[in-house]
């Protein structure tokens, strides 16, 4: 048998983001006797060393923010040209992905996949602008596009979204089922009482995840259930995480946030959890709501969140960015009533969110393409 496919996965690091836990995982369930993962990134992640481990190369070149457009481009041409071992070439940086793909082609790269993963950009106008100019050569550079929903899609590759293939982003959910034991441990850990009732949310600490959204309606709760011990948990880290501390001074309820910084152990947290919040701005499909879902956790997130997201087990309430005091019922709605947090062992699966489907998908996509 001949050595694996190596397939270069373009990312701007390999830390804890939706995109890069979903490649982690396909990465450790794919059959890597056939097919290899190495990445292009431009800035240490925390998964380096596991993928060196595995059996994956990391290499790096300078970020864009750091040199500049043309040392930029200039980079990727060079790397292309330096590295014609690789025939596959999948770029997860949604508009940015254009620049990628597109010095891929000019080095001859037969295989060219942009991925989506969100339905908008992040930035200021001149960031849009540059990533609009950058998404204009998605269409003419790729010869594959893949998406994590219709949405993403649809915002990728406009005119083009029944070309797309969607990936779901599955998990591993064996790790996520409930489990009373692991509830009250992680409680004691993070010195939450028993009684609490913990409001939650995993995501980073930029502008698409509406953390100051999710503060206030906290913050409403808290006022409402003055006989109820109220918990909110952040799991994350990012740009405004200060400026989401002070405004929790502000509002007097420095006791009652928790700020835990990245997790590795997110499966473990959600059991701590009785609701999971998701007050995103744009989102493609979260790994979250789907890791949050599979601990059977009610899940109260915004409406621009692709139904795709909903697993069918009566488990997400989708509502308006417009209607903060409807978020505030929801949540009291759902402490008043909890369900069962044991749900079927194979609803996940039937839909095709367990990891082990994706990887399959996965390696037969590749193995395809080489053949």
């Amino acid at each position: 048998m001949g050595d694996p496919v190596r397939i270069l996965h373009v990312v701007v690091n390999m830390n804890r983001g939706g995109a890069e836990t979903l490649l982690m995982n396909m990465y450790r369930n794919i059959d890597r006797t056939q097919i290899q993962f190495d990445f292009l990134t431009c800035k240490e992640g925390i998964f380096d060393s596991e993928i060196t481990a595995m059996g994956g190369r990391v290499h790096r070149i300078p970020y864009l923010t750091e040199v500049g457009h043309s040392k930029y481009i200039q980079a990727l041409n060079q790397f292309f040209v330096s590295h014609p071992e690789y025939r596959i070439v999948h770029s997860h940086m949604d508009k940015m992905s254009g620049f990628v793909l597109r010095s891929a082609k000019k080095a001859g790269v037969p295989t060219r996949i942009a991925h989506s993963h969100n339905t908008s950009s992040e930035g200021g106008f001149a960031a849009r602008m540059y990533k609009w100019a950058a998404g204009s050569f998605i269409r003419p550079s790729s010869t594959h596009f893949i998406a994590c929903s219709l949405k993403a899609a649809e915002w990728l590759f406009p005119g083009r979204k029944d070309q797309a293939a969607i990936l779901k982003n599955g998990i591993e959910y064996e790790k996520f089922l409930f489990n009373q034991e692991v509830r009250v441990q992680v409680r004691r850990e993070l010195e939450i009482p028993e009684a609490s009732c913990v409001v939650g949310h995993v995501g980073r600490f930029n502008h698409q995840k509406n953390h100051a959204f999710l503060i206030d309606i906290f913050a409403q709760l808290h006022a409402d259930t003055p006989n109820t011990n109220t918990v909110l948990v952040l799991a994350g880290d990012g740009p405004l995480r200060p400026e989401m501390e002070k405004k929790v001074r502000e509002c007097k309820l420095e006791g009652k946030v928790k700020f835990l910084g990245v997790r590795s152990d997110i499966a473990r947290l959600l059991q701590a959890f009785d609701t999971f919040v998701f007050p995103s701005l744009h989102e493609g499909l979260p790994v979250t709501l789907i890791e949050a879902q599979g601990a059977g956790l009610p899940c109260i997130i915004s409406d621009v969140i692709t139904q795709e997201v909903d697993m069918g087990m009566e488990l997400v309430d989708y509502i308006s960015l417009d209607q903060p005091t409807t978020w505030v019922q929801a949540i009291k709605r759902r402490i008043a009533k909890p369900t069962s947090r044991h749900i079927p062992a194979n609803s996940l699966t039937e839909r095709g969110y367990d990891i082990r489907t994706t990887a399959r998908w996965v390696e037969d996509y590749y193995l395809t393409m080489t053949r």
